[in-house]
């Protein structure tokens, strides 16, 4: 009887149950977690990798401006056009753009988002009456049964307009860049250089944050009280921020002096290895960045690329490798999309012989043709890229 009260004591005593895992308080276990990248959808990558960095954004302009502002040719089998409607059309698009303007938005279109749509407007028997650049975000490809597009549909402001190309010459003309992996979109040098982007910009965030702080790692108060206790009372911690918050931070009290009570000592810290680093991580992640775009880093200003010996030479590179390329697909594209509203066998590229980065590569590549004997003058101008002549040999 005694030893039931007894154990009836103990249990009314006793805590209630919980239930928590038996390693609970045994270990714990604290990683970094995983990188956090930004999303790879077209918005997020214009607003990230256009608008919000300067390389990016540089880049993009630099290539868009000289392919748009290369002169364009016009000619077929036997002749260099001087005048032709669809050069007309080309000088003036639409009323609110002119050629450079219609060209730099489709270029720029394409190098954002590997797409790039055109318009045409009125087409009659000849030629379109007004060209109009379409923004690739908002358009979407409608594939067919075999996969082929039959359509195009166009949102903006919650409504949908379609175009179909299932008959006949289709109305909008779709430029895209390779992509190995997708049918119907291209891939944009902004997704090959989209974690080089949040590197950079993740540099430039903590650059940010180090100005705000005195553009300097800031430094430790020490506290050595009496009989080697080194603990502050609430008070005393309470006051000390209080005095630094109001006394020594801001661009207003830079360069005021600290005054310190007895038993505080100031300690400055310096950087540390991984700080010095983030600069060069910083250059390096730009220099990405123009890698995807094919744009050298010295015509960008980013330092510690040697690649080429001056200026001159890195500009040269940057037409002969980034810009004529592009334009001359971009060109060839539209040209065959614009003769088919007439069924004329025409051909629209860009003159290189006005562009005056290549003017002496090709002044040595006329020299050298105008000496060859052995070539016939049809053979020459086919060489050099003109129309051949009737009745020459």
């Amino acid at each position: 009887m005694i030893l039931n009260l007894f154990r009836q004591e103990n249990a009314a005593q006793a805590p209630a149950e919980q239930k928590a895992s038996a390693t609970g308080r045994v270990m714990a276990w604290n990683g970094a977690g995983r990188v956090a990248w930004s999303p790879r959808d077209t918005a997020s990558l214009t607003r990230m990798g256009f608008a919000g960095n300067p390389v990016g954004f540089r880049c993009v302009r630099m290539i868009a401006e000289a392919a748009a502002a290369l002169p364009l040719i016009l000619q077929d089998e036997n002749q260099r056009y001087g005048v032709h409607p669809v050069l007309s059309l080309m000088k003036s698009p639409n009323p609110a753009q002119g050629r450079a303007e219609l060209l730099e938005a489709l270029f720029g279109q394409l190098l954002l988002t590997g797409n790039a749509y055109i318009e045409a407007v009125g087409a009659d028997d000849t030629v379109p009456l007004e060209l109009h650049v379409l923004r690739s975000d908002r358009m979407s490809v409608v594939p067919g049964n075999d996969g082929w597009p039959i359509g195009y549909e166009y949102a903006v402001g919650g409504r949908k307009h379609r175009f179909d190309v299932s008959q006949g010459h289709p109305a909008v003309c779709h430029i895209k860049s390779f992509h190995p992996q997708d049918d119907h979109y291209g891939l944009s040098p902004m997704q090959a250089a989209a974690q080089a982007l949040d590197v950079h910009n993740s540099a430039s965030r903590w650059s940010k944050a180090l100005l705000d702080n005195a553009a300097r790692p800031s430094g430790a108060i020490v506290y050595r009280g009496a009989e080697g206790q080194g603990t502050l009372s609430s008070d005393q911690y309470d006051r000390l921020v209080s005095e630094m918050e109001s006394h020594h931070q801001g661009a207003r009290n830079a360069g005021r002096p600290m005054l310190l009570e007895g038993g505080l000592d100031w300690k400055p810290m310096g950087f540390s290895p991984s700080d010095m680093e983030f600069q060069k991580t910083k250059e390096s992640a730009a220099r990405e960045v123009a890698l995807a775009f094919g744009v050298p880093p010295m015509l960008l200003g980013i330092p510690g690329d040697a690649a080429y010996a001056n200026y001159q030479e890195a500009n040269r590179a940057f037409y002969r490798q980034t810009v004529l390329p592009l334009a001359q697909r971009v060109a060839a594209t539209l040209g065959g999309w614009l003769a088919g509203f007439s069924t004329d066998d025409l051909e629209l590229k860009p003159d290189m012989d006005q562009v005056p980065a290549l003017a002496a590569e090709r002044d040595a590549q006329w020299s050298r043709v105008a000496q060859a004997d052995f070539l016939t003058q049809n053979e020459k101008r086919t060489l050099l890229g003109l129309p051949s002549l009737e009745g020459d040999a």
